[in-house]
């Protein structure tokens, strides 16, 4: 395979990785209109954050692979890497 399907990939799996999360929300959203208990909530809240928390990995790992997919694609390696861990330290 090349950069670019490996790209496309890496953007679908991405892409469904966040419409799972989506239908997570969507069930603790229901839940909590159910009354259910706070406890079961509070589960799958930490289920959806931790599946948020892997598909924002999952984006900067792929920022990292495939460059051409930056905002900057002239962008030095150097400072292209500089940038990604100013991302992660600042929201990771």
């Amino acid at each position: 395979m090349n950069g670019q399907s490996n790209a496309d990939d890496a953007r679908r799996e991405l892409v469904l990785r966040l419409k799972r999360v989506e239908g997570q929300i969507r069930g603790v959203a229901g839940m909590i209109d159910a009354s259910a208990d706070c406890e079961q909530v509070a589960q799958q809240l930490t289920a959806a954050r931790r599946a948020l928390d892997k598909a924002f990995y999952e984006l900067m790992a792929c920022a990292i692979q495939h460059p051409q997919f930056s905002a900057n694609q002239r962008e030095r390696q150097q400072a292209r890497v500089e940038r990604i861990m100013r991302v992660l330290t600042k929201l990771g």
